[in-house]
Order: C-alpha cells, then sequence, then structure tokens
C-alpha cells in the first residue's frame, strides 16, 4: 500500500470517526490534496472540476475546513497533507505552473531569481538590498 493511500485512509477514518459521510466528491478532494502541492482552494477547485464538473466551490471550502479541523491539513502549509512529503530543505520556492508542473527550486536559484528581477526593475542602482522578507498570506497564489 502506498504512502497516499496509508495517508487517505487515515483521513476518511478519521472523517468517519467525526460523523462525515465519505462521498465521491469528498474523496476526490482528497486524492486531489495528496497528489499534489495546492496553494487554495480555488487551485484544488480547479482541479477538481476537470474530474467532476458539479463539484462546486463552497463544497471545496467546507472539505478544506473539515480537513483542517481533523487535523488531516494545515492552511499554513499551503493545504498540503500533514507529512504527506519529505520536506526538501532545499526548496526555497515551490511554483505550480498553469499545467500543473511543479517546478522545486533551491534557494540559490530563488536568490538569483529575486536579484535578476530586482536589477531588471531598476532597485539595486545606488542601494544594496539588506533584508527581503515575504508575506505568504498575500503571496501565496499569484495571478497573471
Amino acid at each position: 500500500m502506498s504512502d497516499n493511500e496509508n495517508k487517505k485512509e487515515q483521513i476518511i477514518r478519521k472523517l468517519k470517526e467525526q460523523g462525515c459521510r465519505i462521498t465521491k466528491q469528498r474523496l476526490l478532494l482528497i486524492d486531489i490534496i495528496l497528489k499534489n502541492e495546492c496553494c487554495s482552494c480555488k487551485d484544488i477547485y480547479y482541479r477538481a472540476i476537470k474530474e467532476d464538473a458539479k463539484i462546486g466551490i463552497a463544497t471545496v471550502y467546507r472539505v478544506v475546513n473539515t480537513l483542517e479541523e481533523i487535523g488531516a491539513i494545515s492552511r499554513q502549509n499551503m493545504y498540503k497533507v500533514e507529512h504527506s512529503r519529505e520536506n526538501r530543505e532545499e526548496d526555497a520556492c515551490v511554483l505550480v505552473m498553469e499545467d500543473y508542473t511543479v517546478h522545486h527550486i533551491s534557494q540559490q536559484k530563488w536568490s538569483d531569481v529575486i536579484w535578476a528581477g530586482l536589477s531588471a526593475c531598476g532597485y539595486l542602482e545606488d542601494n544594496k538590498v539588506i533584508s527581503i522578507r515575504i508575506n505568504p498570506e498575500k503571496c501565496c497564489e499569484i495571478k497573471y
């Protein structure tokens, strides 16, 4: 039995203990969260409607809230199932592309990207950056 199958069984058991019905849509959403690095309910929703056009955004929010209540996920960890993957310390950033390709970017590469962007925008002309703070609540989901 795979790691994701074990986690799915644990989540289902916890949901049943809380008196939740195990519906097809709940199972679909759990599978999506287990298989992907989702950064928002919208991200989960867009993946879900590709498999079940009848699923609603409210259903996604309710399931995410329920999973958070039972301790299966944490919003601070961007909807990753707790302990679902090994922490990759070399990952400073994880990019999820439009086609859902995932790119893991090392700290050095992420630093190079930041400096190149700051330089291209003219921020590095006469000053040196001494600190960069990123608010994950504000920049988790970037839409272009």
